[in-house]
């Protein structure tokens, strides 16, 4: 017999032909099944006449085979299978492609549905690759056909037919699903029980039903977020935390000697930042600011009266390069003063600057043996330590750590504070926590998002920053920007040519990296020194890549979307954006932020050969604005949230196969029904079957 738990090979023979397939789609058995859903849904319930189709639209008929065969094409290349379908009322032919064995499955005088887009040619009107369904005595009910269709996502050598068959096989299993919510909450809501949700999600009656389960599944995932994030704030004030007093005198003493003024935004943000580690509940915060914003400094006067205070600060960024880039920016901005900084890298390299050691003009100047490091850092005469994830490696203890900085990194959460802390010998307390992005996520996201953390936002630039100039860049003029290029090249500066894909794709259509590289080596830029960057490089390559690049080695680094976060390279005055219309804004305004960080004016070029109207309005809003919170409300309008401000990086995202940060119902009505059910029972004792979905969300976005 059949239950939730039954391997997914076992469900049917279809099942285990495909088993592996299915296993890497995460369905490994018939719950997992249930619960993956569609994305999106196709209507063919309205049934027509044959008399009535017109060409060029989509149709549903029910009708009979009149005739069936397989035959060649005029250029004897394709093997088309046609079929004559009539309903009393007309005749319309069928047509498939490369599928010969429909022959065995479809004969004359077969009853059947037929869904799909309709062309006119020579010879009449006809359905291209229609879906089929035969109707029979013992099939009444469809699964592909004249119905709402459940559209998925695929992996190779798995068809849509044969997930709906299979997930048709077992949709009776969606009655035995258990309903976790209580009745009390259901009803308030006018929630679909989710047995009910799950088969109405997959096999909907009608377009109600289907928004009915729809509003089930988005309120389970937005309710289950925000009760994590409920929980993790009211457990985090429970733990302690080392006060870090303000060191008025000095740091006002290191913001003067700054070679810039602070603007109103960075100060806002930094006395938030002092008043939270001043206090002994641990400060969880997110500091958001635009590319070039000035978070680092902002980040400085928290490391600065945590040293002061003889505390250690742990600073983790997202690659080797930009930990090193961080190294030599706090060495510079703390050149005056005692404090001991260290980077630590998992390629055996690791650097220590101390007050016998200065601004280094050279970060091989400061080079440690490893062992030294550990030491120094469980001696506690580290007082900031940089790094990657190298910093949570077993061997690395520190002395008295009470803030992390963590750089771009959401998804540093639950488990590496816990490993943090582990590590610390003052395991009594908790350190602050400091998260920094230069994804703008307007602020009715971010406390959606990031519930559990505190928010802190710089939302202006820097007074002499020079705004970067914005092209819109039709094929026709690409030369002249090639050009432009060349003669900023001879002035010593440099230039970023972005494109989406690795390797070429025929669906897509788009610029790929290799090809590029390969185009402007041989035939653009001949005499010029190419950087080629991409994700399926090894990490010892990118680093080279990049510190070519930064030396100004190469002048030109061809790159895919890898290079979006955090490298600085101050010389770079060119931004050339290819398929440009493949991005949102939010992603198009992160590239442009990797220009325009120095004296020298900056130039972003937006090519494409889209000529639509919403990819004119689209590339029109990224000249017109250059506040990256302006654009993210804007790249709201034009994508929605599915694939904007990096939302993804969070982990939560994943979580949501249904539910947009944009359904602002729902997360009203689930953030209500949150605060009620705490107000009621904080530790949720009554609702074990809540505290095992809980458990069930941390483990599938790896947060235990």
């Amino acid at each position: 017999m059949i239950t939730l738990n039954t391997p997914i090979e076992n469900i049917s023979p279809i099942a285990e032909k495909i088993a592996a397939k299915l296993k890497k789609l995460g369905i490994k058995t018939a719950w997992d099944l249930l619960h993956y859903f569609p994305f999106r849904w196709e209507d063919w319930t309205k049934i027509k006449l044959i008399k009535d189709i017109e060409p060029s639209t989509s149709a549903t008929i029910k009708g009979q085979i009149e005739l069936i065969q397989n035959k060649r094409s005029k250029w004897k290349k394709k093997l088309v299978t046609e079929a004559i379908i009539t309903d009393g009322t007309d005749q319309i032919k069928a047509v498939w492609f490369h599928q010969p064995y429909l022959i065995q499955n479809l004969h004359p005088g077969d009853r059947l549905y037929l869904s799909g887009k309709t062309s006119l040619k020579e010879d009449g009107l006809q359905f291209v690759h229609p879906n089929y369904e035969k109707i029979t005595r013992y099939k009444t009910t469809t699964n592909h056909t004249a119905r709402i269709v459940p559209v998925y996502p695929l992996t190779k050598k798995i068809t849509a037919k044969q997930l709906r068959f299979l997930i048709s096989k077992i949709i009776h299993l969606a009655g035995k699903i258990q309903e976790w919510l209580p009745s009390s909450i259901i009803a308030e809501n006018q929630l679909n029980v989710l047995p009910l949700a799950i088969k109405q999600i997959h096999f909907p009656d009608s377009q109600s039903a289907l928004n009915q389960a729809k509003d089930r599944i988005k309120f389970d995932e937005l309710f289950i977020l925000q009760l994590r994030a409920s929980l993790a704030k009211i457990e985090l004030k429970k733990a302690n935390a080392n006060p870090i007093k303000f060191q008025e005198k000095q740091t006002k003493k290191f913001v003067q000697s700054l070679p810039f003024k602070l603007t109103d935004s960075q100060k806002i943000a930094g006395w938030e930042i002092i008043k939270d580690i001043d206090k002994n509940i641990p400060m969880n915060r997110l500091l958001e600011g635009d590319v070039g914003s000035g978070k680092t400094v902002v980040a400085c006067l928290a490391i600065l009266n945590t040293a002061l205070n003889n505390y250690q600060v742990a600073y983790m960024a997202p690659t080797e390069i930009l930990a090193k880039q961080h190294f030599t920016t706090f060495c510079g901005l703390f050149k005056n003063l005692p404090i001991r900084i260290a980077l630590l890298t998992s390629n055996n390299q690791c650097y220590v600057k101390n007050t016998k050691i200065s601004y280094p003009a050279k970060i091989s100047d400061c080079k440690q043996k490893r062992k030294n490091i550990y030491q120094l850092i469980s001696s506690g005469e580290i007082d900031l330590a940089i790094g990657t994830h190298a910093l949570i490696q077993d061997r690395v203890i520190f002395n008295n750590l009470s803030l992390v900085i963590i750089d771009e990194q959401h998804r540093f959460g639950v488990s590496q504070r816990k490993a943090l802390k582990q590590k610390n010998k003052e395991s009594s307390t908790v350190p602050h926590f400091l998260s920094m992005t230069a994804t703008p996520i307007p602020r009715s996201l971010a406390m959606t998002a990031y519930g559990d953390l505190d928010l802190s936002i710089i939302n202006e630039m820097p007074k002499d920053r020079k705004r970067t100039i914005t092209e819109f860049v039709p094929p026709e003029k690409r030369p002249e920007k090639y050009k432009f290029i060349l003669e900023e090249i001879k002035k010593g500066r440099q230039s970023f040519i972005i494109c989406p894909l690795i390797d070429p794709s025929d669906k897509l259509g788009v610029k790929a990296v290799k090809d590029e590289y390969k185009r402007l080596t041989e035939k653009i830029f001949p005499y010029t020194n190419i950087g080629l960057m991409h994700g399926q490089l090894k990490p010892k390559d990118k680093e080279k890549v990049m510190t070519d690049f930064l030396a100004n080695k190469t002048s030109i680094l061809v790159s895919t979307p890898v290079i979006e976060v955090g490298i600085d390279v101050p010389n770079a005055t060119i931004m050339l954006i290819e398929s440009a219309e493949r991005f949102g804004l939010a992603g198009l305004h992160q590239f442009r932020g990797r220009v325009g960080r120095s004296k020298y004016q900056s130039y972003c070029f937006l090519l494409t050969e889209s000529d639509t109207k919403e990819t004119i309005e689209r590339m029109h809003s990224l000249i017109q604005f250059d506040n990256g919170f302006e654009l993210a409300e804007k790249d709201l309008e034009f994508r929605g949230p599915g694939e904007i401000y990096g939302i993804r990086q969070s982990g939560y995202h994943d979580q949501f196969k249904m539910a947009k940060l944009t359904d602002y119902a729902i997360i009203k009505k689930s953030k209500k029904s949150v605060n009620t059910l705490l107000g009621e029972d904080p530790k949720l004792l009554k609702y074990p079957l809540i505290l095992k979905k809980i458990k069930e969300f941390e483990t599938s976005i790896h947060l235990e």
